[in-house]
């Protein structure tokens, strides 16, 4: 099969900018798993999509800047102070995404902290995204509710937009906005699901506590 877009079109974007409280308050890309940092791994998950490596992946981070800068990844910090969550980073990124020397048509964003996020992420969010009238494809992914049923569940930090949604984002969140379901909800977003029999279960799981890294360590 033929790609949607070109992948070179793309820019990736590994969101490792936030305070991660419920990890203790420290650098949570930078906590190893398997003896490596998460968001390296999320780094070499983008670098071998199926449709082929992204035209840049960089890093969205707001502290310890040089380590991260040591893989050989563009580091941008939030253009927003205060850690003001992942659309501070969505921002950050579509902005450097226009202003390079040949700007890239789409971001595709992936948090720090789910290392085995689909090969085929970005394959299939742009299968979503070739949907008519769509700017933004967002992964959903089975999660068990409350009384243990699985069900489809939003995974908004997983997703692939239009650059040209810079303009909105930044009017949004000058009036305060930072929920991004709540943005997504004012443009045609698709879900995008992720859940066949050869989807794996645990790729969309997040570290947000050192137990939960534990967790996954040994999985």
């Amino acid at each position: 099969m033929h790609a949607i877009i070109d992948p070179k079109t793309v820019c990736a974007v590994v969101l490792a900018g936030g305070r991660a409280t419920r990890m203790g308050g420290v650098d949570k890309g930078l906590q190893h798993l398997n003896g490596q940092p998460l968001a390296r791994h999320a780094v070499e998950r983008l670098e071998h999509q199926t449709v082929g490596t992204p035209g840049l992946i960089a890093i969205n981070a707001n502290r310890n800047l040089a380590d991260y800068a040591a893989w050989g990844q563009p580091v941008w910090p939030d253009t927003l102070a205060d850690f003001a969550g992942p659309l501070a980073g969505f921002q950050t990124a579509l902005q450097h995404a226009q202003e390079q020397t040949t700007p890239f048509e789409y971001l595709l964003t992936v948090p720090c902290d789910s290392p085995l996020f689909p090969l085929d992420l970005l394959e299939r969010l742009a299968l979503g995204l070739a949907r008519p009238h769509a700017t933004i494809a967002l992964a959903t992914a089975p999660e068990a509710d409350r009384h243990g049923v699985l069900r489809l569940r939003a995974q908004p930090v997983f997703c692939l937009m239009r650059v040209t949604l810079l303009p909105e984002l930044r009017a949004y969140m000058a009036d305060g906005g930072r929920k991004i379901h709540t943005w997504t909800d004012l443009h045609q977003a698709v879900e995008v699901p992720f859940d066949t029999s050869t989807d794996d279960p645990h790729a969309f799981f997040n570290t947000n506590t050192p137990e939960q890294l534990n967790q996954l360590e040994r999985t």
